[in-house]
């Protein structure tokens, strides 16, 4: 994987090198929240726009102005590639999920078994939000699909459940590791145990017709900017 991933570095950064002239500032990239931190440091010229991947794919299907799309799973970027609409992709990053609480935890949350309890108010992204189908992937790996019964409230991203968490409106939530990190104390987080934890794989993708500027964008991503960016996030490389 690491050599794929450099090959594609390399053959986007040279085809940046050659090409139409374009302005940073025409760059748009749509970037699942979760990447809040990381996208805009690629190159702050750019414009960043931020949202649930599955909804900033269906902006994108509707004939939204972005070059490059930044999603927190692989389904987004497979539909959008059946209809055309994307042209080169490959991982990036990797994540892992924590149950967050509330900074006080008034329900003594720790384990995903504690989100079955009676009375617990639960919050999940939505069906085709990553975070969320990640979640109900971790539930079922741990014989919780009845945890389901205890959700409160689907959000359309990952950032909508730990504000959720995080204004106690919720007794827990299941988010990126890196979400919990950023949100600092406003939340306590949990880890689950790596036997629950699914396959998380974020993907960069250019959208058609790919410009110079959204090539040397995910060339930067996958190089060294992007490196540092990402692991100062908290990001894992993505899995091999």
């Amino acid at each position: 994987m690491k050599h794929v991933i450099a090959a594609l570095a390399a053959a986007l950064l040279l085809a940046g090198c050659g090409g139409s002239g374009e302005d940073d500032d025409d760059l748009v990239v749509f970037a699942a929240s979760s990447l809040s931190d990381v996208a805009p440091a690629i190159d702050p010229g750019a414009t960043v726009v931020l949202g649930g991947s599955n909804d900033l794919a269906a902006q994108i299907r509707d004939g939204a102005d972005a070059g490059v799309f930044l999603s927190a799973s692989e389904r987004p970027v497979e539909e959008l590639r059946e209809a055309g609409l994307i042209a080169e992709s490959t991982p990036f990053a990797s994540n892992r999920l924590v149950i967050v609480v509330p900074a006080g935890n008034p329900s003594g949350t720790t384990t995903l078994a504690d989100l079955n309890r009676a009375g617990m108010k639960l919050v999940l992204g939505a069906n085709g939000v990553p975070a969320g189908d990640y979640a109900r992937e971790a539930l079922a790996a741990a014989g919780l699909k009845e945890a389901l019964a205890q959700v409160v409230s689907f959000e359309d991203d990952v950032r909508g459940v730990l504000g959720k968490v995080a204004l106690g409106e919720a007794d827990a939530g299941i988010v990126y590791a890196t979400d919990a990190r950023a949100a600092g104390g406003d939340v306590r987080s949990f880890p689950l145990s790596e036997r629950y934890q699914p396959d998380i794989r974020y993907y960069a993708a250019l959208v058609e017709p790919p410009s110079d500027a959204a090539r040397e964008y995910i060339g930067a991503l996958l190089g060294r900017t992007g490196a540092e960016a990402l692991r100062d996030a908290g990001f894992l490389p993505p899995p091999s």
